[in-house]
C-alpha cells in the first residue's frame, strides 16, 4: 500500500522535482518507508511515490519503476494477489528466460504491460490497486483503478496542467491547483454523507470510477475512459445465469473460493492481522485465516462503555473459540471525540459517516502490532445483509397497491401538521391508546412516513430511505444536484428484482464511496494497509450467480455465509441482532460537543460563508437540542463540511504528519 501523485503539463516543465516532493510530502502517511520521483521535463510529466513496504522490502521494489523494455514508467498503490501466477504465465509464453530484479507485484505488472498490453494484464490481475503509467513511446499517461474501488484516485486539468493523486491534498500542493468548491457535489454530500464518484468537492476534479482505465496526453487533452470490468455486468450476468448447484455443493464451493481469496491476501513480508467485531462477516474472514495459519492470527477490536454501542464482548468470545491472539481496547467518549479534530485531514474532502471515528480508532490500535489488516467489509452488499433491503421491499409491495395521487394527497395532509402538533395530539390521546400503539415522537415518524408515501418507484423509495437531507438543494446555496447512479442516471440492471437492485446499487455507490473510502483514509492515516477478501472479483461474480434464496431465507440474511461460519464457530456465538459500528453522536451534540457545534453552526457565520441557507440548519439544531427531534445525521453532515472548510484555510492541518 502506498501513495501516488503526479502531473502532465502541456509545456516543458521546470522545478519538477520540487513540485513532486511537495505533492508526495502531503501523503507521506500513505507511505512512510520511502519516497521516489521521476520526471521528463521535455515531455512535461512527473511521477511521485510514497512507499509502505509490504512485499519485497528491498530496493528492487522501489518506485517509480521502469518496465524491462524501458517503455513504461509506473507508480502503483495496492496489491496484486495472483502476481506469482501471472509471472509463471509470462515466463511460459516467453521464448527466453525473463530476468526479474525482485519479487514485487509492480515488477510483474510492468512485464505484463510490455508483453501483453495494459488492459490484458489488468484483466488477469486479482487485487486492489490504483496506478499511473507513463508510456514513453506514445507520450500517453494511463490511470487505472481496481474493479470495486478499494484504492482511491483523483484527477483533473487545472489550466495547462493535468493533476492526479491518491488524495486531494497531494494535488492541492501543486501551484497549478486553483479549483473552487463544487456546490452540486456539496448537495450530493448533504444527501449521502459522502460525495459519489465521479464527483469530488472541487470543480473540475474527478474520482476515477472503479473498474476503469483513463488515457490522456498532450495530443488528447480530453481524458478517454474505458471500462475493463463492470459491476453492472457482473450483477446482470449473474442473475441471468444462476448457479444450478445444490445447497451443500454451493456451501462447499463458496467456502473453498473464499478460503482461497483469504489465503492469497494473507501473503505479506510484514506482520499481518484482522479486524474482528464478532459479527458474521469479520468472524468468517478470521475463521478462514485461522484455518490456514500455523500460529494464532492477530485480531483487533475496540469497545465502548456506552450501552448499545459495544461489541467487544462478542468479538472476544469468537476470538477465544478460534484461538486468535486478540487485542481489545475500551475507548472512552473523550478519546473518541479527540479524533474529530483529525477528520478533515484524514478524509480530505467532506465525509460524514460517523463510523469514521471508531474505524480510525481500531486502525490505530491494529497499527501498533501489524502493518496489514484484513476486514470483513462488503459482506452486506454481496449477501443481502442490510435491513433496509427487506424493509424497502416490504414497504414498496404495500405502497404500490395504493394509487400515487392518493398517496401524495395523504402525504400532503400529514406534513400540513407540524411534528410538534402531532406530538401534542398523540400525547392527549395517549391514555386512550393501548401500550402497543404508543410511539415516542410520533410527529417525526409521521413526517418521515409522508416522504415514503410520495415515492414514485422502488428506486425513489430507496433513495429517500438512504438520504439524510431529503432536499439538499433547499439547504445549499446555488447547489442543484447533478445526476448519479441513484438519481437521474440509474442503470437498467435488467433482470434484477427489487432487493437485488438495491444490493447492486450499493455495490456501485455506497460501498466504494462510503465504506471503502472510510476504511482507506482511516487506515492509511496511520500507515496501515487493509485488505478485503470479499472483494476478490471472483467472489463478487460468484455471489451474483448465487440464487437469492441462498442469501435471504425466511427473513434471515447472509444464509450461505452463515452456513460457512457455522462450520468454524458455534451458532450461539453469532446469532444476535445486527448492530452498526457507531458512536452516540446525538448525545454528544447535546452535551460535550454542544459549544463546538454551536460555533460551526452560528447563523452569522453560515450567512457570511455563503454555502448554506441558515434557516433550516438552525431549526434542526434547536429541535435537536430540545430533545424533541434527533437530527444527528443531518447536523453531522453540516459540521463535517464546516470543519473541512476551516481546514482549507490552514495548510498545516491538511497534512496528517502535523497531527501524528
Amino acid at each position: 500500500m502506498c501513495g501516488l501523485a503526479g502531473f502532465l503539463s502541456e509545456k516543458k516543465i521546470e522545478s519538477a522535482d520540487g513540485f513532486l516532493r511537495s505533492m508526495a510530502g502531503r501523503i507521506s502517511h500513505r507511505g512512510p518507508d520511502a519516497s521516489g520521483y521521476w520526471h521528463d521535463d521535455n515531455a512535461g510529466v512527473g511521477l511521485a511515490h510514497r512507499r509502505l513496504s509490504i512485499l519485497d522490502l528491498s530496493e528492487a521494489g522501489s518506485q517509480p519503476m521502469h518496465s524491462p523494455s524501458g517503455r513504461y514508467v509506473i507508480i502503483f498503490n495496492g496489491e496484486i494477489y495472483n502476481h506469482n501466477d501471472i509471472r509463471q504465465r509470462l515466463q511460459a509464453s516467453s521464448p527466453v528466460a525473463l530476468a526479474w530484479r525482485g519479487h514485487s507485484d509492480t515488477e510483474t505488472l510492468l512485464a505484463g504491460f510490455d508483453s501483453l498490453g495494459i488492459q490484458a494484464t489488468i484483466e488477469m490481475a486479482i487485487g486492489m490497486f490504483a496506478f499511473a503509467l507513463w508510456d514513453r513511446q506514445t507520450g500517453t499517461l494511463t490511470l487505472g483503478r481496481d474493479r470495486l474501488g478499494e484504492k482511491p484516485l483523483y484527477y483533473g486539468w487545472q489550466g495547462e496542467t493535468f493533476l492526479f493523486g491518491s488524495e486531494l491534498k497531494a494535488m492541492r500542493a501543486h501551484p497549478a491547483f486553483k479549483a473552487g468548491i463544487n456546490r452540486g457535489a456539496l448537495s450530493l454530500f448533504m444527501r449521502h454523507a459522502y460525495i459519489p464518484a465521479p464527483y469530488s468537492i472541487y470543480e473540475g476534479i474527478s474520482k476515477l470510477p472503479p473498474g476503469c482505465l483513463l488515457a490522456v496526453s498532450r495530443n488528447q487533452r480530453e481524458p478517454v475512459l474505458s471500462q475493463y470490468w463492470s459491476g453492472i455486468a457482473a450483477a446482470e450476468g449473474g442473475v441471468a445465469n444462476p448457479s444450478a448447484r445444490s445447497e451443500s455443493q454451493a456451501v462447499d464451493e463458496f467456502e473453498a473460493l473464499l478460503k482461497d481469496a483469504v489465503g492469497r491476501q494473507m501473503v505479506a513480508d510484514v506482520p499481518l492481522g484482522a479486524f474482528l467485531s464478532g459479527g458474521i462477516d469479520s468472524s468468517t474472514i478470521v475463521a478462514l485465516m485461522q484455518a490456514q495459519s500455523s500460529r494464532p492470527v492477530k485480531t483487533f477490536t475496540i469497545g465502548f462503555h456506552e450501552e448499545g454501542y459495544n461489541e467487544a464482548e462478542h468479538a472476544m468470545a469468537v476470538a477465544k473459540h478460534l484461538g486468535t491472539d486478540h487485542t481489545e481496547l475500551y475507548v472512552t467518549a473523550a478519546q473518541a471525540m479527540d479524533v474529530i479534530a483529525r477528520l478533515p485531514a484524514l478524509y480530505d474532502e467532506p465525509f460524514a459517516d460517523s463510523s469514521q471515528i471508531p474505524t480510525f480508532l481500531v486502525s490505530q490500535l491494529a497499527r501498533k502490532h501489524v502493518t496489514v489488516s484484513l476486514s470483513g467489509d462488503a459482506g452486506d452488499e454481496l449477501f443481502c445483509g442490510y435491513n433496509r433491503y427487506q424493509l424497502t421491499h416490504r414497504l414498496w409491495r404495500k405502497l404500490s397497491r395504493i394509487p400515487l395521487p392518493v398517496r401524495q394527497l395523504l402525504a400532503k395532509a400529514l406534513t400540513a401538521v407540524s411534528p410538534d402538533t402531532w406530538n401534542r395530539i398523540a400525547g392527549a390521546a395517549g391514555p386512550l391508546l393501548p401500550r402497543s400503539a404508543r410511539v415516542a415522537q410520533p410527529g417525526d415518524k409521521l413526517h418521515k412516513g409522508a416522504g415514503v408515501l410520495a415515492s414514485k418507484s422502488v428506486d425513489d423509495l430507496y433513495l429517500g430511505l438512504v438520504s439524510q437531507w431529503q432536499d439538499p438543494a433547499a439547504v445549499v446555496v446555488d447547489g442543484p444536484e447533478p445526476p448519479t447512479l441513484l438519481s437521474g442516471n440509474a442503470p437498467a440492471l435488467s433482470g434484477l428484482d427489487d432487493v437485488e437492485r438495491m444490493m447492486a446499487l450499493d455495490l456501485l455507490t455506497y460501498l466504494p464511496d462510503d465504506i471503502l473510502a472510510k476504511v482507506d483514509r482511516a487506515a492509511m492515516g496511520v500507515s496501515l494497509e487493509t485488505r478485503v477478501p470479499f472483494l476478490d472479483h471472483r467472489v463478487v461474480e460468484w455471489a451474483w450467480r448465487l440464487p437469492q434464496a441462498m442469501k435471504l431465507r425466511e427473513g434471515q440474511s447472509k444464509w450461505i455465509l452463515r452456513q460457512v461460519l457455522y462450520r468454524h464457530v458455534p451458532r450461539e456465538l453469532i446469532e444476535r441482532p445486527k448492530r452498526g459500528f457507531s458512536v452516540p453522536i446525538d448525545a454528544w451534540l447535546r452535551g460535550p460537543l454542544r459549544s463546538w457545534a454551536e460555533s460551526l453552526l452560528d447563523e452569522s457565520r453560515l450567512k457570511r460563508e455563503g454555502y448554506f441557507h441558515p434557516a433550516p440548519i438552525r431549526q434542526k439544531w434547536h429541535e435537536h437540542l430540545s430533545g424533541r427531534r434527533n437530527w444527528q445525521y443531518q447536523l453531522w453532515n453540516v459540521l463535517m463540511f464546516q470543519m473541512w472548510l476551516d481546514s482549507q484555510n490552514d495548510p498545516v492541518s491538511q497534512s496528517l504528519t502535523s497531527l501524528q
